[in-house]
This record gives C-alpha cells, sequence and structure tokens, in this order.
C-alpha cells in the first residue's frame, strides 16, 4: 500500500515551549493522507509529546552529549538511512549541523526553520553564527523564518538567496484559545480565587534566559509600590519553569507579595488560564513569532510585550497592546497601571487583538503553507 512521504522533525528537544507547541500543532493538524511525521530529539522528550493527537508519529531520542558530540552525528545518518525520510525539517541554531548527515543520506528535501534566538545570540550580531548558518546553507534547500525580522537576517546578515526563503508566521487554534465569556472561575491549584474585582496579569513560557520574566516581577512589585492601596487587587500569574523561578519567588518574598503571586512550574491547563488573566504580558529580550502572544490575543487579551524581534508584527502599539523597551520594568509597570486606570481601552484593545488573529493568524493558513514548502519537492 502506497504512503505518504515522510517529514522528519529535528529539534533539540520535545518539551514545553513555543517551537515545539508550534511542531505539535502542525502535525496534529496537517492531513493524514499528505504526510507521516516523525520527531528526531537530540536530547529527549517530555510528557508533552502526548499532546500529538496521531498514533503514528514515532518520537526519537539520540541523548546527544552537551558539546560537540561527534556520535550523535553518525546516529543521525544511521537513523535517517533507517527512516528514509522524503524530507528533514531543523529548527533553530541547535539543530541546523544536522543537515550534514540528512544530505549524507540521500533525503530529497531539506528544510531548516528560524524561530528565534537563543541566549547566547539574543539580538543575532554574533558573526560566528551568521558563518554557521551561511556554510550550513549549502546543504539547505529552504529556510523559513517565522517573522519579517528573522528574514531579513537570513537576507542582510546570512546572505541567504531571496528565492530560498518563505516566510511562515505562526497560526493559534481558536477552537482552544477564545475569549472568555461571564465571570472569572476558580482554577485548581491555585492559591487565590479569581475574582473579577482583581487585576490579573500574567505571562507563560520556559522560565530561562531570553525569556526574562524577572523584568515582569520586578514590574509587578513597581506596580504594586505605586498604588498600595489598589495593589492588593493586583495579582501575578506567571507559568513555566527553569532557573528564573526560584529568582523570581525570591523577589516577591522580600517584597512581601508571594501572597499574591502563583509560580506554579509547567502546566497542561494553559486555554484556561489564559482566560482568566486580564492582561497577558510578554518580557521577553528576543523573540521570533510568540505563540503565547498569539493564544493571549486570541484569548481577548490587550498584550503587553517588548519590542523585540518579531513582536512589533504580532503586538500593534496603541491598537492592540502596548510595545515597551526590553529590560525596563518601569516603563512596564506604567503601561500595566495605565491599562488597569482604563478599562475601556484595556477591552477595546484585546477585542481588536482578537480579531486581528481571525483575520491574520489562522492556523489553517499557517500549515496550508508549511504543505506547499513540503509539496515543493515533488
Amino acid at each position: 500500500m502506497h504512503q505518504p512521504p515522510l517529514v522528519v522533525h529535528i529539534i533539540y528537544r520535545l518539551g514545553v515551549g513555543g517551537l515545539e507547541n508550534g511542531l505539535v500543532n502542525l502535525i496534529n493538524t496537517m492531513p493524514p493522507e499528505a504526510y507521516r511525521h516523525a520527531i528526531i530529539c537530540l536530547k529527549d522528550s517530555t510528557d508533552f509529546k502526548g499532546r500529538l493527537r496521531r498514533d503514528d508519529v514515532a518520537v526519537f531520542e539520540l541523548h546527544k552529549k552537551d558539546g560537540q558530540d561527534w556520535g550523535s552525528f553518525i546516529a543521525m545518518y544511521r537513523l535517517l538511512r533507517q527512516l528514509r525520510p522524503a524530507i528533514v525539517h531543523t529548527r533553530n541554531l541547535a539543530a541546523i549541523e544536522y543537515q550534514i548527515p540528512a544530505f549524507c543520506a540521500g533525503v530529497r528535501g531539506r528544510v531548516h526553520g528560524e524561530h528565534g534566538w537563543d541566549v547566547f545570540d539574543p539580538d543575532g550580531t554574533k558573526v560566528k553564527y551568521q558563518w554557521v548558518r551561511r556554510v550550513l546553507g549549502c546543504f539547505i534547500q529552504r529556510f523559513i523564518p517565522l517573522s519579517r525580522h528573522l528574514e531579513n537576517y537570513l537576507l542582510d546578515k546570512v546572505h541567504v538567496s531571496p528565492g530560498k526563503i518563505t516566510r511562515i508566521t505562526n497560526g493559534v487554534d481558536t477552537r482552544i484559545f477564545y475569549p472568555r465569556s461571564g465571570q472569572k472561575q476558580p482554577l485548581g491549584g491555585c492559591p487565590f480565587p479569581f475574582v473579577d474585582t482583581d487585576w490579573v496579569m500574567g505571562t507563560i513560557g520556559r522560565m530561562h534566559g531570553v525569556k526574562d520574566q524577572i523584568t515582569l516581577v520586578k514590574a509587578f512589585i513597581l506596580a504594586c509600590q505605586h498604588e498600595p492601596e489598589l495593589g492588593r487587587r493586583f495579582k501575578l500569574v506567571v507559568i513555566g519553569d527553569g532557573p528564573l523561578r526560584a529568582q523570581a519567588l525570591a523577589l516577591l518574598e522580600t517584597a512581601g507579595l508571594s501572597s499574591q503571586a502563583w509560580l506554579p512550574g509547567a502546566r497542561d491547563d494553559v486555554a484556561e488560564i489564559q482566560r482568566r488573566l486580564d492582561i497577558f504580558v510578554l518580557p521577553s529580550q528576543a523573540e521570533g513569532i510568540s505563540n503565547t502572544i498569539l493564544e493571549a490575543m486570541a484569548s481577548g487579551l490587550p498584550v503587553i510585550a517588548t519590542e523585540v524581534g518579531g513582536n512589533p508584527e504580532l503586538v500593534v502599539d496603541g491598537v492592540t497592546g502596548r510595545l515597551t523597551p526590553a529590560n525596563d520594568a518601569g516603563a512596564m509597570a506604567k503601561h500595566i497601571l495605565a491599562y488597569i486606570h482604563d478599562s475601556k481601552t484595556l477591552r477595546q484593545h484585546g477585542q481588536q487583538g482578537y480579531q486581528r488573529v481571525l483575520q491574520n493568524f489562522s492556523l489553517t493558513a499557517m500549515v496550508a503553507n508549511y504543505q506547499a514548502v513540503y509539496d515543493s519537492f515533488f
């Protein structure tokens, strides 16, 4: 029986994150008769793989050693020879080197996605990594940047031919993420009740490096200190785990605000949490196209985001939210307080963000664009 072509996705690790969430959405939504899929993790996978709704998706783990692990290249080559994929799709700098074993294994279609930079090169200025992409671009037939910012980086810094670039923005599943209707409801595990008289601000993402949730925590503390009476009704929700969590908890404890904050680590009910927020904040130092911003907009929330990477492509300043400089807790606190004192604008920005998602960032369009890239190899 004829089987659809196989696409092998190579990523660093299958855990909670925007890149991984986008990959799972792509696999779950693409018609099964179009392509089969497999995922190769350079490190390992977590329970996050349970979000895959197709039972024919194999997940492999190479358990790569830290640093340059030459044995992982041999293991990748052997696995690709065994799987015989039609297309290999690597994502971000951590995986781009594995285009070499894909080429050596005779893989017909070789695609690389740029989802955003990491802590070791948060603004894409390091020449070393530009040259890595330039050299390995010889093995790559199509680059897929998620934002115009990343597309310009590939064109201007890496000098990729325009004909090899297809920009595809993320899409959000509006069947899962949608605005709250009626009053806020309690949520299991949260130490404080969600009530309509409180102002709940929050963020979602891995607590490490460029995600910089510490700036949001500092902004929350400043907002509470600036409005000591009203500040008792402010609540902070930070979903995600990582090394910054302990630092955030310590800052809140020192400020005497631990009882007004909830930092539970990773959760699998993100959509429900979004519907209990009043304001979504993304304090990152660098971003591609943020899934959590799109999910917040789809949930009808105004978004305060740092003016970095692809964030300005999503958040229209003064229309669907506010843009603020990175690492500036004071400016972030001012935007938070401005929304709290102007509930009409808060609701208006949230509604306009919701409409922007429906018009420009559908999951259906995202999947169709990826499928068109894959189809171009046949």
